[in-house]
C-alpha cells in the first residue's frame, strides 16, 4: 500500500518554512515578523542581521530555510524572491509558580510560539 502524495499548501511559485516551539511570546516574535514582511529576501536578511532583538537570529535561520526550499525543492530564482507572508502563532504555555511573601505564590507563564515564512517570486507578487 503506497503512501498518498501530500498536497501543496502554497502556490507553485512559493516556498515556505516553519519553526515551532520557540521560547518567546508571540507578541515579541510578531514585531520581528512584521519588520520583514513584504521585503525582498536580501533586504530582509540584512534587517535581521542588524536587528537588536534576540529572536532575530532564529527568524533569520527560518528565512534561510525558506530560501533554500525555494531553490532546491521548487526551482525558484533566489534573486527574485520576496517575503510574501510572515506570520506568528501561539503554541504551548508552560505554567510555573514563584514563591511570594506570607506563604503565597504567584503564577509565571512561559509562552512558546511558532513562525511561518512564505517566500514568493517577485514577478508573481507584482
Amino acid at each position: 500500500m503506497a503512501q498518498t502524495k501530500n498536497i501543496r499548501r502554497v502556490a507553485p511559485t512559493e516556498a515556505r518554512a516553519k519553526l515551532v516551539n520557540i521560547r518567546i511570546s508571540p507578541q515579541k516574535l510578531g514585531l520581528v515578523a512584521a519588520s520583514i514582511r513584504g521585503m525582498p529576501v536580501q533586504k530582509a536578511l540584512n534587517e535581521l542581521e542588524f536587528s537588536r532583538k534576540r529572536i532575530a537570529t532564529d527568524v533569520r535561520k527560518v528565512l534561510y530555510s525558506a530560501i533554500s526550499n525555494a531553490e532546491n525543492n521548487h526551482n525558484l530564482d533566489i534573486d527574485n524572491l520576496v517575503v510574501a507572508e510572515a506570520y506568528v502563532g501561539k503554541n504551548l504555555v508552560m505554567k510555573r509558580f514563584a514563591s511570594r511573601a506570607r506563604g503565597r505564590s504567584s503564577r509565571i507563564l512561559k509562552p512558546f510560539s511558532e513562525i511561518t515564512i512564505v517566500v514568493r517570486e517577485a514577478g508573481e507578487a507584482a
